[in-house]
């Protein structure tokens, strides 16, 4: 999301909750520049009036969150297309935006592994499993609970 927001143009520094700034120095460490980065939970609240301050969705249910000035929650994921989803959870602004890798990605993962078996975890899992067989591996769909509950 970082990157993105950085990609668009927005320079103004982004708050992070506690949880998230150790996945960001990693992303740094790599070379990953992700711009000025500042501890929400140090901020004083005037601070962060309009500004944007990530979270894990954990948090906004959390006390943490009840000292966000007048906030506009939104939330990240692929599943926000679904609208019951973004509803059930009291999302204002729902963001559609997969974090999952495409399919240039899996399969060179899938390749660099070197495993004789690959188990798929999510998805309409038929071509992943199709493409991991015509490579001579074998593959398998494992049965998530809560998985397709987006009809619901």
């Amino acid at each position: 999301m970082i990157a993105l927001l950085r990609e668009a143009g927005y320079e103004r520094p982004i708050y992070l909750h506690g949880a998230l700034t150790d996945c960001c120095a990693l992303y740094e460490s790599f070379g990953v520049r992700l711009g000025v980065l500042k501890s929400a939970t140090g901020a004083k609240r005037e601070e962060l009036k309009g500004e944007i301050v990530l979270a894990p969705p954990s948090a906004i249910a959390d006390r943490w969150s009840r000292r966000l000035p007048d906030p506009v929650t939104a939330f990240a994921s692929g599943w926000m297309r679904v609208r019951a989803r973004a509803r059930q959870q009291g999302v204002e602004l729902p963001l559609v935006i997969s974090d999952h890798a495409d399919w240039r990605e899996l399969t060179q993962t899938i390749a660099e592994t070197g495993a004789e078996e690959i188990w798929v975890t999510h998805g309409r899992e038929d071509a992943l499993l199709h493409y991991i067989q015509t490579k001579g591996r074998k593959g398998r769909a494992l049965a998530l609970v809560g998985r397709e509950d987006e009809d619901q």
